[in-house]
């Protein structure tokens, strides 16, 4: 026990793995799961008045589906292009602290990184943290990333030329996919007290607000709801004393007796 912890390296990177076919299997599912929901991005971002070039461009380049569906949301609702970016960038900057623990567990050479950062998304940052060696990490972000990508982009060019077909994409409720999808995302996410507190307060900032900004603004407002959240809690949790006790806790300087 004391040496695995001296050593300071990630158990991930030794034994105890499992089998490299349950780790595809594990990864194809999440991948094709989430890969068909790129055809209701098409179809909503087509709806939207992007153009099918632009579309494809969207999963090509930013490939993050919350930020994309943010995106195009905001522009339907007639926000002005550079806060709707703005809020698609802000929802996106989680994929870089993904990334930074991707890379520990990853240890891929440094010619392959920057390609590898195209696929540091939810889904494979999920795949990837589940698994118990750095070969199963390997192979599952891998497999995730790659099944998702190509899915991705295929649905969202059929959705994107089938939007034409469809016609007006608001009488078929299509506009509420993207919420959809996106909850569907963060649902399983969202289970402590205090990520709840957070879910919550940016509803109600979103939702409350959204009648009284500009389209794409109260996306930008509702991220206050994480500092306002952790501000809250750093100011209910029990401050300690110098001996590593609560203050004023007389246990905390004889709990080692």
């Amino acid at each position: 026990m004391r040496d695995a912890g001296a050593r300071g390296t990630d158990t991930r990177s030794e034994g105890g793995g499992k089998p490299d076919a349950a780790v595809v299997r594990d990864a194809l599912g999440v991948g094709v799961a989430v890969g068909l929901s790129g055809f209701a991005f098409g179809v909503t971002s087509a709806g939207s008045g992007l153009t099918v070039l632009q579309t494809c461009a969207l999963s090509l380049l930013v490939f993050t589906g919350a930020s994309q569906f943010a995106l195009v949301g905001a522009l339907a609702g007639g926000g002005n292009p550079f806060t709707a970016a703005a809020g698609a960038f802000f929802l996106g900057v989680r994929n870089a602290f993904y990334g930074l623990r991707l890379s520990q567990l990853l240890a891929l050479p440094r010619a392959v990184r920057p390609f590898a950062a195209q696929w540091v998304i939810d889904e494979t940052t999920a795949v990837a943290l589940a698994q118990p060696t750095r070969r199963s990490v390997r192979i599952g972000f891998t497999v995730t990333g790659l099944s998702l990508y190509l899915l991705w982009n295929l649905t969202t060019l059929l959705g994107a030329l089938g939007a034409e077909a469809i016609g007006d994409t608001d009488a078929w409720g299509l506009d509420a996919a993207g919420p959809a999808v996106f909850l569907a995302l963060l649902a399983p996410m969202v289970r402590t007290a205090l990520e709840r507190a957070v879910a919550g307060l940016a509803v109600v900032l979103g939702l409350g607000l959204l009648p009284v900004l500009p389209a794409g603004v109260p996306v930008l407002v509702a991220a206050l709801a994480a500092p306002a959240a952790l501000w809250v809690a750093g100011r209910r949790a029990p401050r300690t004393d110098t001996a590593g006790g609560p203050a004023g806790d007389p246990a905390g300087a004889e709990g080692e007796r």
